[in-house]
């Protein structure tokens, strides 16, 4: 059992569970048809329930004159929906509102004929591939809802909001994190002296390794074997190159990096240097 909160359309609800203090938004075809604010209903089969953990008074940014459409929610929720299909129910609702709230905001630069570019689209496209391709689907459901086709950079920052729902990481800390892997692949060119092609496996691999390390060090894993006595005596320059970039790395993110990183990231970067 529901109390309704806020009507936002004839499909859309913002509702409160009368035996928890969560609010949460329903959408069902004709749910709110003939319904009033306060009153109660009743769950049903055919609708959808997208609970907004930890957000309770969120009613006031939802549904009012300046605030989140219904029709966002219902296109974020068919998004997330599409994201389930591809990851297996993994993503989180939470992430319902921040991609509402990014849709309704691509709209109005739409309209007002802003364009705002992804620089970080080659990234994205290799570490978060599956997202972007959902992301891709989202085209025909925002065209149909809301009226505007997205572009590709529109596609990788939506494609962040569902890496954000499947890793519990704020999109603003994934685009710290890219930029910082952006900025790492561009020291391991310099140092190198070598344009590294970004359409080779090896690439690819480099680049992810360089954003799971930044999330190793953020959360503390430790990798499990050391080859750094190794590569410094079989690969001098490749794990000179990574000395570097751990460096840098550990004063941008303010942390200690573990010092077996940098073997592994040799291994990488000889890889790239003899590709």
């Amino acid at each position: 059992m529901y109390q309704i909160i806020k009507i936002l359309n004839n499909n859309a609800l913002l509702v409160q569970g009368t035996e928890k203090n969560t609010e949460s938004i329903l959408l069902g075809k004709g749910i709110g048809f003939g319904k009033k604010n306060g009153s109660l209903i009743k769950s049903r089969t055919d609708v959808k329930e997208y609970k907004l953990a930890g957000t309770t008074g969120r009613s006031v940014e939802i549904g009012t004159e300046n605030g989140i459409e219904a029709v966002y929610l219902e296109a974020a929720a068919r998004i997330i929906d599409e994201a389930r299909l591809v990851f297996h129910d993994e993503i989180s609702s939470d992430v319902l509102l921040p991609l509402a709230d990014h849709i309704a905001f691509s709209a109005k630069r739409e309209r007002e004929h802003i364009f705002v570019s992804n620089p970080f689209i080659p990234d994205i496209k290799v570490l978060f591939g599956k997202e972007y391709a959902v992301a891709l689907k989202s085209r025909d459901i925002i065209k149909e809802l809301a009226g505007y086709e997205i572009t590709d950079d529109e596609a990788g920052f939506i494609a962040l909001h569902i890496h954000s729902g499947l890793s519990h990481e704020q999109v603003s800390d994934t685009l710290k994190n890219t930029q910082l892997v952006d900025d790492s692949m561009q020291l391991v060119e310099a140092l190198a002296d070598k344009q590294i092609d970004e359409n080779s496996l090896t690439y690819s691999r480099l680049l992810s390794h360089l954003y799971y390390m930044i999330i190793r060090t953020k959360t503390g894993e430790k990798v499990n074997i050391c080859l750094n006595e190794f590569m410094e005596k079989e690969y001098p320059k490749a794990i000179k190159i990574a000395e570097e970039v751990c460096k840098k790395m550990s004063e941008r993110l303010a942390l200690e990096l573990d010092e077996m990183e940098k073997g592994f990231l040799a291994v990488h970067i000889e890889r790239c240097l003899s590709d």
